[in-house]
C-alpha cells in the first residue's frame, strides 16, 4: 500500500521530529492535532492542523478534537471499494495513523494523584484512531509507539513510500494489544479497592497487563524460548530492579530472585535468605546483615553453592567479602555501596541487583497457568494479628521458643509444601520441603540440622496427619512445634508431644506453597 497522507497525534514526542522529517522527505503530507502540530511547526516541518483538514474546532477544552467523521472516514475507507472512495474523496484518504496515548498508567501510578487527574488522562480520541486504523490494516498502517518509527520509516524508504501487508498487519496486532492493555489499566485503577482491603470477590473477566521487559537466552532449558514480561513498573517487585554487574539474567535466575524477594520482605530486622531452584535453603535475622547471612548460609552450605542470596539492607564491603567466598548466581539487595561493588567486580559473572524496597506488598491477585486455563488466588499475606494461636500441650513454650516459633512460622510459608522448618535463634537450621509425605520432609529437615536440632523449634505448613512426625522431631532434640492443626488425629499428635515434653502451638491456618 502506498502512503500519501499521515495523521499524527502524539502525547509522547520522543523521536517525533526525526520521524516526521523522514515522512516529509518521502513526499508524504502530514496532518496533526493540537500540541503535535505545534511541536512540528516549531521544528520547521510543514503540517496541516486537523481542524483545517476536517473543518472543525476543538470542543470541551480539547476533549473533542479527533472524534470527527471526516477523519475516521478517511481512515476506515477501503481503497478497493469504489463507493468508499467516492464517499470520502481521494483528497480525504488517510494512509498512515501515528498515535500514542495519554500516559494514563504513569499518571495513575504517581503517589498522591487525585482520581480526577488520573481520569482526565483516559484517552478517547487516540484509542478510536488507533482502532480504526488497525481494523483497516489492509489499506492503512498504524504506528502507536516511538519504538516502531525506525522500522516503519526504513520500510517506507526501501519501498519508495509503500508498506507491505505483512508489516501493516503486524502493526495492527501490536495496536490492538496496546489498546487492550490500556483499557485493562483503566479497569484495574477504577476497580481497585483500598490498598489493604481485598475485593469482595475475584473478577469475572480479567486481562493481564504485561509488557516485555527483555528477551532471555532461553527458558528453563536451552531448547525452550524465554522472555521476561512485567506488569506496571510502578508496582513493587522485580520490574524495578537495576542490574549493577554480571551476566545477563536468566529465566531461572528470575524465578529464584522472586522466591528470595518474597521471603526477605517478610523480615523487618536485618536478614538474609538463600534460595536454590526456587526452594528455601536458609533464612535468618540478626543484629547485623553479616551475622544474618552467616546463619542463613550455615543452614545448608552445600545447597547454597550456585544459589541466590537476598539481603534486606544495603550491602557494604564486609558483607561483600563474605558473599564473594562462595559461588553465587545472584545477589539482590536494596542497594550496594561503591566499595562493595569493587569487591564484587572480581567476580565478573556474579549478577548483582538492586531493587527499590517496598514498605510492604500490596493486596493482589496471584495467577498460575494450567493447560487450558488459569488459577487465581489472593496473595498469602495473613498477618500475625489475624491468627489466634493456641497452646495445646501441658508445657507452654518459653519466650525464646515463642520468638523462634514466630520466625519459623513465617519461614515455612516460603518453603515448598510439605514444608518443615527448624529454627534456633531466629535462623533456620534445617529445612525439609517438596516431599509427597510430611514425615519425609521431617526426616530431611532433621538430617540437614544434625546436632543443631537440639533446642530448636519446628514449624509445619500444614497439620501432622500422624504422631510420627512430632516423635521424630522430639527425638532429634526439637523442643517446640507450631503447626495449623485440623487433623482428625490432633489429639494423638498432642498426646505424643506431651509424652516427649514438647510445647505445641496450633495456628488454625496453613501455608501450603505448591
Amino acid at each position: 500500500m502506498k502512503v500519501s497522507r499521515a495523521l499524527l497525534s502524539c502525547s509522547d514526542k520522543r523521536q517525533l521530529e526525526e520521524f516526521a522529517s523522514g515522512l516529509v522527505e518521502l513526499g508524504i503530507e502530514l496532518l496533526a492535532s493540537g500540541g503535535t502540530a505545534a511541536t512540528l511547526k516549531g521544528c520547521g516541518i510543514a503540517v496541516t492542523p486537523v481542524e483545517q483538514f476536517a473543518g472543525l474546532s476543538e470542543l470541551l477544552g480539547g476533549r473533542v478534537k479527533t472524534l470527527h467523521p471526516k477523519l475516521h472516514a478517511g481512515i476506515l475507507a477501503r481503497r478497493d471499494d469504489p463507493a468508499h472512495v467516492k464517499a470520502v474523496g481521494a483528497d480525504g484518504l488517510i494512509d498512515l495513523v501515528v498515535v500514542n496515548l495519554y500516559p494514563f498508567e504513569d499518571t495513575a501510578a504517581k503517589k498522591g494523584v487525585l482520581p480526577a487527574d488520573a481520569i482526565e488522562q483516559i484517552d478517547i480520541g487516540g484509542v478510536a484512531l488507533i482502532r480504526a486504523a488497525a481494523k483497516n490494516f489492509e489499506h492503512v498502517a498504524v504506528v502507536c509507539r516511538p519504538g516502531q518509527y525506525a522500522d516503519v520509516l526504513g520500510a517506507l524508504k526501501k519501498a519508495n513510500g509503500a508498506l507491505s501487508l505483512d508489516l501493516t498487519k503486524r502493526l495492527a496486532v501490536e495496536a490492538f494489544a496496546l489498546t487492550s492493555r490500556y483499557d485493562a489499566a483503566i479497569a484495574a485503577y477504577l476497580g481497585a479497592p483500598g490498598s489493604e482491603t481485598p475485593s469482595p470477590e475475584l473478577p469475572m473477566d480479567v486481562t493481564l497487563r504485561l509488557r516485555k521487559q527483555q528477551d532471555l537466552r532461553y527458558g528453563e532449558n536451552p531448547h525452550q524460548r524465554g522472555a521476561w514480561f512485567v506488569s506496571a513498573a510502578s508496582e513493587p517487585g522485580l520490574a524495578r530492579l537495576k542490574q549493577l554487574q554480571g551476566k545477563e539474567l536468566s529465566y531461572n535466575n528470575l524465578l529464584d530472585m522472586d522466591a528470595a524477594f518474597r521471603a526477605i520482605l517478610e523480615c523487618t530486622e536485618p536478614a538474609a535468605v538463600v534460595v536454590k531452584h526456587a526452594s528455601l535453603c536458609g533464612l535468618a535475622a540478626s543484629e547485623t546483615v553479616e551475622q544474618a547471612y552467616a546463619h542463613a548460609y550455615a543452614c545448608d552450605p552445600e545447597s547454597a553453592f550456585g544459589g541466590i542470596v537476598g539481603i534486606n539492607r544495603p550491602i557494604g564491603a564486609k558483607l561483600a567479602e563474605q558473599l564473594a567466598e562462595t559461588f553465587l548466581e545472584v545477589v539482590i539487595a536494596p542497594s550496594v555501596e561503591p566499595n562493595a561493588l569493587g569487591i564484587f567486580a572480581k567476580k565478573k559473572n556474579l549478577r548483582v541487583v538492586s531493587v527499590p524496597w517496598p514498605e510492604s506488598l500490596p493486596q493482589a491477585i496471584e495467577w498460575r497457568e494450567l493447560l487450558g486455563g488459569w488459577l487465581a488466588q489472593d496473595r498469602d499475606r495473613l498477618a500475625e494479628a489475624e491468627m489466634h494461636p493456641k497452646i495445646v500441650t501441658k508445657r507452654a513454650p518459653t519466650q525464646q521458643e515463642l520468638a523462634d516459633m514466630r520466625f519459623a512460622w513465617m519461614a515455612v510459608k516460603h518453603a515448598k509444601s510439605n514444608g518443615i522448618v527448624l529454627v534456633k535463634n531466629q535462623a533456620t537450621v534445617g529445612i525439609g520441603q517438596g516431599q509427597p509425605s510430611r514425615i519425609g520432609s521431617v526426616r530431611i529437615a532433621v538430617e540437614k540440622a544434625g546436632e543443631r536440632a537440639q533446642g530448636a523449634v519446628a514449624a509445619s505448613d500444614a497439620f501432622f496427619p500422624f504422631p510420627d512426625g512430632v516423635l521424630t522431631l522430639a527425638k532429634a532434640g526439637v523442643t517446640a512445634v507450631i503447626h495449623p492443626g485440623g487433623s482428625v488425629r490432633d489429639a494423638e499428635v498432642v498426646q505424643a508431644a506431651d509424652a516427649m515434653n514438647l510445647a505445641m502451638v496450633l495456628t488454625g491456618v496453613r501455608h501450603f506453597r505448591h
